[in-house]
């Protein structure tokens, strides 16, 4: 019987960590089930600049599509964990699911930190992380571009992996 891993995250390392233990598993000994918040296939985050540029999302997944459609590995998108319990070794997701595992991966990856000042609440502000982040700048720009028209100046508050 295989062991059931759970991966709790979707983006490089949940990527690669499923890559890797599928290349080293020729026996089939691991089913693996990565849980995802976004609605996508993990993706390049620090490519997310040439989204800006009209590239297509898909252009931006890591690796080869053929590793989703292994049938020792699920993705799960849109599918929020929400708790973990380690004694019963079971992982409950944001819709009531409950998954039992034999190991778990804990790939969560960072989240987009904003400062707690003023205005950080406004239209026009956003955080910069994911591709549904980007195209929510991209929208605003467009229908901001369309409504004055000419040059726009914006700022860049932080200065991370994609800041």
């Amino acid at each position: 019987m295989s062991k059931h891993v759970i991966v709790v995250g979707g983006g490089m390392v949940a990527h690669r960590f499923v890559e890797a233990l599928r290349s080293r598993d020729s026996d089939g000994q691991y089913r693996v089930t990565v849980c995802t918040e976004e609605p996508r296939r993990p993706y390049d985050r620090v490519a997310l600049t040439s989204y800006f540029t009209g590239r297509d999302p898909e252009d931006l997944e890591l690796g080869d599509r053929a590793l989703w459609d292994d049938e020792l590995v699920t993705l799960k998108r849109d599918h929020r964990v929400t708790r973990i319990d380690r004694e019963a070794a079971t992982v409950t997701a944001a819709d009531g699911s409950v998954e039992h595992y034999d190991h778990l991966v804990m790939a969560t990856g960072t989240y987009a930190w904003v400062p707690p000042i003023k205005g950080a609440d406004l239209p026009g502000v956003f955080v910069y992380r994911t591709i549904d982040d980007v195209a929510a700048i991209r929208g605003y720009v467009e229908n901001l571009r369309a409504e004055r028209g000419g040059v726009l100046r914006g700022s860049v508050i932080g200065g991370g992996l994609l800041g």
